[in-house]
């Protein structure tokens, strides 16, 4: 039988729920993401997908109370940015959706699967469209800020903050 630990010696592992603020930077201090200035903590399940396994490594180990800022380069955060994810279409093809495509719009596309892609258009010609698939973000290096409130192991009850 394990000892019921106090919040603060329950150290995050996979699984575990957590009570957190978090910050995503560029390196410039430009703030791309925050929750500090919410009134309530946002809560996760560490291994669960919402959150980037590069973030999720940040947070392993931490307890409630800690504070940390981590640098995560391009491979850790949004990913490496790849020219094999920028392709050309033909202008025609937009015409019954957006019938005057301008570089920087962002636009839902489906693949052959179905699933459902966002890319931006980053050069527009006479005859073309150029479409970026890469995350916005990457290939840019990152600032990852977090405060833990709350820690609950896996497999106890949902989060409460008191």
């Amino acid at each position: 039988m394990n000892p019921i630990l106090p919040n603060e010696e329950i150290r995050i592992t996979d699984g575990s729920h957590v009570a957190l603020h978090f910050e995503v930077s560029l390196m410039s201090g430009e703030v791309i993401d925050s929750t500090f200035g919410l009134d309530t903590p946002v809560t996760l399940t560490i291994g669960d997908g919402s959150l980037l396994e590069g973030f999720e490594k940040v947070l392993i180990n931490l307890k409630a109370g800690d504070t940390r800022t981590a640098h995560l380069p391009p491979e850790q955060a949004f990913g490496v940015w790849n020219a094999d994810n920028v392709q050309s279409f033909a202008k025609a093809q937009f015409a019954l959706s957006e019938p005057n495509p301008t570089k920087g719009m962002m636009m839902e596309f489906t693949d052959k699967g179905k699933n459902t892609l966002t890319g931006v258009i980053s050069e527009v010609n006479e005859d073309t469209v150029k479409v970026d698939f890469n995350h916005p973000l990457a290939g840019q290096d990152v600032l990852f800020k977090v405060q833990i409130f709350k820690v609950t192991p896996k497999g106890e009850h949902a989060l409460q903050l008191r």
